[in-house]
This record gives structure tokens, C-alpha cells and sequence, in this order.
């Protein structure tokens, strides 16, 4: 099975913006920004999507959402921020690697897509 672009991200066998790494993920810069901040947080362990994830990943799936607060914060996106997790074709997931979008810095709109 060949790896996806995260896992060659993470092994920086192709180069990106990171913004935070620790030894659980690494958050980066998404490069088809859908907002003035859109950062992806990805988790170094693979795991394919939230539907595939089991009890063992609690503690990384934790992490995430806590590191999404932190670079929240660092970055100042005190009026609020979005985060989204895609599963599957129909929710536009294009990398089969579990990442949480964070997006920020405009008004988001309600329902989303």
C-alpha cells in the first residue's frame, strides 16, 4: 500500500507549512485554504477515517482536539473557529488519512456545505 500524502508529510518526504508538530501529530497549512486560517491536524498514527477509528485511539483523537484549541489560541482566533472531520466520498474526504480541518478568521455560515 503506498503511503498518503500525510504519512510522506510526516516522513518530510515532500515539503509543507507547518505550524506545530509534537510527537502525537502535525498541524500544517492547507494548501486550497478554505478560509483566511485553514490548518489541517493530522495524526502521525494512521488511521484511515473517524468511522475506522477504535477504543485504542481515543487518547490521539483526544490530542487533536486539544492541540486544535492550543494553535487556536496562538493564533488568535479569539471570535471563533470551525473544525471539521470528513468521512468518506460524500463528505468531500480526499485523503484517506483521519486530519481535522481548522478553520477561522471569517464568519462561517450555518448549515455547512
Amino acid at each position: 500500500m503506498s503511503k498518503t500524502i500525510f504519512e510522506r508529510i510526516i516522513a518530510r518526504e515532500i515539503p509543507a507549512r507547518i505550524e506545530h508538530e509534537d510527537e502525537h501529530c502535525i498541524v500544517l497549512h492547507d494548501i486550497q485554504p478554505q478560509a483566511p486560517v485553514h490548518l489541517l491536524i493530522v495524526p502521525k498514527q494512521p488511521i484511515t477515517r473517524i468511522s475506522a477509528a477504535v477504543p485504542a485511539d481515543q487518547a490521539v483523537l483526544g490530542h487533536l482536539l486539544l492541540v486544535a484549541g492550543t494553535v487556536a489560541q496562538k493564533l488568535k482566533l479569539d471570535h471563533g473557529f470551525r473544525l471539521v472531520v470528513n468521512n468518506g466520498p460524500h463528505a468531500c474526504e480526499s485523503v484517506p488519512h483521519l486530519h481535522v480541518h481548522l478553520l477561522g478568521q471569517r464568519q462561517m455560515s450555518w448549515p455547512p456545505g
